[in-house]
């Protein structure tokens, strides 16, 4: 069906053509055209059939480019469609106003392709700052509505709760889901597009490891979707500018004016570079681990042999590493250990004992 309708449109430009082409050669030429070829019928019916036998040929490579466009009109964001269709006729309204001056210029050729010239340019330039700003116009139509809504909100800015947004690294250790769990996070928590695929890239990875991490993180986002009574949005915008998929949580977390949750120390440090809040997993971890203070007795079970000559290395059942002064002849047995210090970092917790 769409062969047809391509067939026809060829047709239809070039009868058009035809009646455009063959005076504009009759005046190029300084020739009068046979008699036959004088009649706008007979020049309309030539461009046609010029046209038809051409579509014979392209009409395959069209149908196939028509396809394409519309395969990734379909993917794309429904905003990038509508805020670059916006700025395409804003850009061909500029360009309308400012050929009308030029129509006074003499040389009618030379008027006609600065014209077209500039159509195509403003056309193009307001279609792409359409796709490119989106974000930032979709911020200024929302405006109002938060205007709307603000002296409701200034009456009780408890209930003005950010949206949490999840990074990679958080999604794939899981611990997110147990916390979400407990409903010591409220809000919304807001996945972003770009995350989800490179989830998905690295669970389609041929290393079995990163396989096993990224289909480990899917099934996370499922349980918090599915099991967990917490609103999930995800977020559907990209930011084509920006490469790296942290940069763009920095920006989406500015845009929302969220809460970044992550687990990544480096991201934790660029975020809080640029004023982001930033709750970072391993902190709350550290947090609620118990206090252990110099002086108290711990049994532990020595499993190693420590970095310094005699040390040994045990654990409590949290995971706190305990370097115990020696206690390198206690390897593999359960001995009972005093505190000495305690050294807390952005890492973890170390405790320092010898043995009793």
């Amino acid at each position: 069906m769409i062969k047809r309708i391509v067939q026809v449109i060829y047709i239809f430009v070039g009868s058009t053509l035809g009646l455009v082409l063959f005076p504009l050669l009759d005046k190029l030429l300084k020739t009068e055209l046979p008699n036959i070829l004088q009649n706008s019928y007979v020049q309309a019916l030539s461009g046609a059939v010029i046209f038809f036998i051409l579509s014979l040929w392209l009409v395959d490579p069209t149908v196939t480019f028509i396809k394409y466009i519309e395969e990734k009109l379909l993917k794309a964001p429904i905003s990038m469609i509508l805020f670059g269709s916006l700025g395409l006729v804003f850009g061909l309204i500029l360009a309308f106003l400012i050929s009308l001056p030029i129509d006074s210029i003499r040389l009618q050729y030379v008027s006609s392709i600065i014209q077209i010239v500039i159509t195509i340019l403003l056309g193009y330039l307001g279609f792409q700052v359409g796709i490119k700003k989106r974000e930032e116009l979709l911020s200024l139509f929302t405006l109002s509505s938060k205007a709307k809504k603000k002296a409701a909100e200034e009456q009780d800015a408890s209930f003005d709760i950010p949206v949490k947004i999840l990074d990679t690294s958080v999604i794939i250790d899981g611990r997110i889901a147990d916390i979400c769990q407990t409903g010591f996070i409220e809000g919304t928590i807001v996945i972003p597009q770009f995350v989800l695929a490179e989830l998905q890239y690295i669970a389609d990875s041929s290393d079995t490891l990163k396989r096993n991490r990224g289909r480990r993180g899917l099934d996370i986002l499922n349980r918090i979707q599915k099991e967990l009574a917490m609103k999930v949005e995800i977020y559907e915008g990209d930011f084509e500018d920006v490469p790296e998929v942290d940069a763009k949580l920095v920006k989406l977390t500015k845009l929302k004016n969220g809460i970044l949750v992550t687990n990544d120390f480096n991201l934790n440090k660029v975020s809080e570079l640029q004023q982001i809040k930033v709750w970072n997993i391993n902190d709350l971890a550290n947090a609620i681990k118990p206090v252990v203070l110099p002086g108290e007795v711990l049994t532990a079970f020595v499993v190693k042999e420590g970095k310094e000559k005699l040390q040994g290395v045990a654990y409590l059942d949290d995971g706190t590493m305990i370097v115990v002064e020696d206690g390198k002849e206690s390897i593999g047995k359960r001995v009972e250990t005093v505190v000495t210090s305690v050294l807390q970092t952005s890492a973890g917790r170390m405790i320092f004992a010898k043995v009793k």
